[in-house]
């Protein structure tokens, strides 16, 4: 399988992205929103995949994201442009699939040893606790620093997408989030002009 891989060529505006953490951290229905805010705020296409098996019960979990103005013909993601680690067993997997200069975030308190200095680190869980309330918003501050930082989705869009699968009583923890995770990406944006 992994030669018939090698051999697929893929366009070269197709940008692929994996959201990975625990189980129970919201990584695949973060993709699932992502999704649906590229669809309600671009003309470009996007296809979604996830893994389940005992990821669920804990071990790294991972859900990919691919956009591209092209049609999709391989949903999957083979060479990631993103890579969203929420843990070190997420990062340990999954890094290796990353691309040379691609872009790699983290959560760098969960997360402490990274084999680059070339990364956003943002403590995203933290940060949901504090300013939101509830550890269960980590994953859409994630989101809202991924849309930040790649242009790839504007804030209404991510915001209609977080309103519309959020439950009922929490869109006012998750508007927030969505605050947090743009002011808080921004802020490294700059840091990272700066050097």
């Amino acid at each position: 399988m992994k030669n018939l891989m090698d051999k697929i060529v893929l366009p070269s505006d197709r940008f692929e992205m994996r959201l990975s953490g625990s189980g129970g951290q919201g990584m695949v229905l973060a993709a699932v929103i992502f999704s649906e805010a590229v669809g309600f705020g671009s003309s470009k296409n996007v296809a979604q995949t996830q893994s389940y098996g005992p990821e669920a019960r804990g071990g790294a979990s991972k859900s990919d994201v691919v956009v591209s103005p092209s049609e999709i013909f391989y949903p999957k993601a083979i060479k990631l442009d993103l890579l969203l680690a929420m843990t070190q067993e997420a990062l340990d997997s999954y890094y290796s699939a990353l691309k040379d200069h691609g872009i790699l975030i983290i959560d760098d308190v969960l997360v402490t040893h990274v084999p680059t200095d070339d990364y956003y680190g943002l403590p995203f869980t933290r940060l949901a606790r504090e300013e939101c309330g509830h550890i269960m918003v980590a994953n859409v501050i994630a989101l809202a620093a991924i849309a930040e930082i790649t242009g790839l989705v504007g804030r209404e869009a991510l915001e209609q997408a977080v309103l519309a699968r959020a439950p009922r009583g929490t869109e006012d923890k998750n508007k927030k989030a969505i605050e947090v995770g743009i002011r808080e990406a921004a802020k490294l944006k700059a840091k990272r002009k700066k050097k």
